[in-house]
């Protein structure tokens, strides 16, 4: 349990900046006098520009829009004290100072830096460890330029939410002191962009969530979060085994209708493309899928597939699509036992059934992995007669195949982990052959260097984005973020 800590006042900051460090973006700030290392205090978002310079000279354009809605969000007579500090390090800057690399890690312009350095003989830049406060406080708002104000009541405070972990915070502030370059400042564009989506969009809020962690400011881990969209998942073989189910104000024939949407929204979130035209009912054909191969199918839910299923598919398809129907794959689904009947008619006709938590699996990897399921190997392990237990080989593989790639991700950032922990933060890019002797030294499974450099490639697409690739074409690589393993 972290140690409780008094705070008796707050340095004033420009509003902007405040926000900036409480974000993660930066982890310094421009204070008016020196802070002594160590020193704790609240923060305070204060309506004052450093220098008096405007928005648009003060601030990087990645940052810039931040800023302005902070500005136009301020209170004229309340302000939030929404975190606090401890001082880590003070430095004095003079004119000899590499500013454009110090722009590069922080939220100001070159061209701001050099005008504030400009109208004094140095500058101050405060190394600060923020806090988050589990509540914030409401406090009027001091219209006097103060370095640091009173507040009217002291806070009791912890070091319990930090905005960045021990190791993220030592590794920039490492980054900072040596003014090493920004790693990714092209990310850093893009999180920018996408900013103001991700107030709205999910997919957009959860990437600018990912980019911040990989940047480093975020503390956050990378993990796959639930999609409350895909919640329908968990009823598909509740659906189906209706001898489980609670449906008594249900009849037979809405049961086995909503089993029936289930099973066509299933083979779309897969990846087929369905033929609406088909929906079941007396006489009609339960699903038909088009794309991107012909794929007929009938649907039995409760805890019988009647026998002459089989027969039934059978005329249905021919009698609909008679064009398609030969060269189709024919699909039956439902929880019941199969009689020996139904077996037999099924080897004839080349139909395959499988158990509606079959497909239950089958969507709910798609759902973590998306696009991990190919439509086409799927077919293949469609065998006649009851296919679940070749269909669990196919999702296995999967899982096997995803798991050999999270290792080669793995062998990456390990590899990071232990320049690190000697130099400091650089940009480190390994070779295939330097990959794949740490992944070889650490698994028993034997790799040679261009299956290692295969899989390099496909994890460094930017349609993956778990690696980066140096230059975008040479043989050297970069981790990027993590693949984690889910199993269903």
């Amino acid at each position: 349990m972290s140690e409780s800590v008094l705070i008796y006042n707050a340095l004033c900051l420009p509003a902007p900046e405040v926000e900036a460090l409480i974000q993660g973006r930066m982890i310094a700030t421009l204070p008016r006098k020196w802070i002594n290392p160590g020193q704790k205090f609240a923060l305070y978002a204060a309506n004052v520009l450093t220098n008096s310079l405007v928005p648009e000279h003060l601030y990087r354009s990645s940052f810039l829009p931040i800023a302005q809605t902070v500005l136009a969000n301020l209170s004229s007579e309340t302000a939030l004290i929404k975190a606090w500090a401890r001082c880590e390090l003070c430095q004095i800057l003079d004119a000899s100072e590499p500013l454009q690399a110090l722009s590069g890690l922080t939220v100001w312009t070159t061209e701001g830096l050099q005008r504030i350095l400009s109208q004094r003989t140095y500058i101050y830049l405060a190394y600060l460890r923020v806090y988050i406060l589990p509540q914030s406080s409401e406090i009027l708002v001091d219209n006097q330029e103060r370095h640091f104000i009173p507040l009217p009541q002291h806070l009791t405070v912890s070091e319990a939410n930090p905005v960045l972990n021990d190791r993220i915070f030592n590794l920039r502030k490492h980054q900072l002191e040596t003014r090493q370059p920004p790693l990714h400042p092209e990310l850093e564009e893009l999180q920018s962009e996408i900013a103001s989506l991700a107030t709205t969009h999910p997919a957009a809020k959860e990437l600018d969530r990912d980019i911040k962690v990989f940047l480093g400011w975020s503390s956050e881990q990378l993990t796959q979060q639930p999609d409350p969209n895909l919640a329908w998942i968990e009823n598909i073989a509740a659906l189906g085994d209706r001898s489980i189910q609670e449906d008594q104000d249900k009849n037979n024939y809405q049961a086995g209708t909503d089993f029936e949407n289930i099973v066509r929204q299933s083979l779309e979130f897969l990846g087929f493309t369905v033929d609406y035209c088909h929906k079941g009912g007396a006489g009609g054909l339960d699903l038909l899928c088009l794309k991107p191969y012909p794929l007929f199918g009938e649907c039995k839910a409760g805890k019988k597939i009647p026998n002459l299923t089989a027969v039934q598919l059978l005329n249905l398809g021919t009698l609909r699509r008679a064009d398609l129907f030969n060269q189709g794959t024919k699909l039956i689904i439902g929880p019941g036992e199969l009689t020996e009947q139904l077996k037999n008619a099924a080897q004839l006709h080349s139909m395959a059934i499988i158990n509606p938590k079959t497909l239950e699996n089958l969507v709910k990897l798609q759902s973590i992995y998306r696009n991990s399921i190919d439509l086409f190997k799927l077919k293949e392990y469609l065998k006649p007669g009851q296919s679940d237990e070749e269909l669990e080989k196919y999702i296995e593989q999967i899982y096997s195949e995803i798991r050999l790639r999270s290792q080669i991700v793995q062998a990456v950032q390990e590899l990071r982990e232990q320049d690190n922990g000697s130099s400091g933060i650089t940009h480190q890019c390994f070779t295939v052959t330097e990959i794949r002797a740490h992944y070889n030294a650490t698994h028993k499974d034997r790799l040679i260097d261009n299956v290692v450099q295969n899989l390099l490639v496909e994890l460094s697409s930017p349609l993956t984005g778990y690696l980066g690739r140096e230059d975008g074409k040479s043989d050297r690589f970069y981790f990027l973020r993590d693949l984690p393993i889910t199993r269903t």
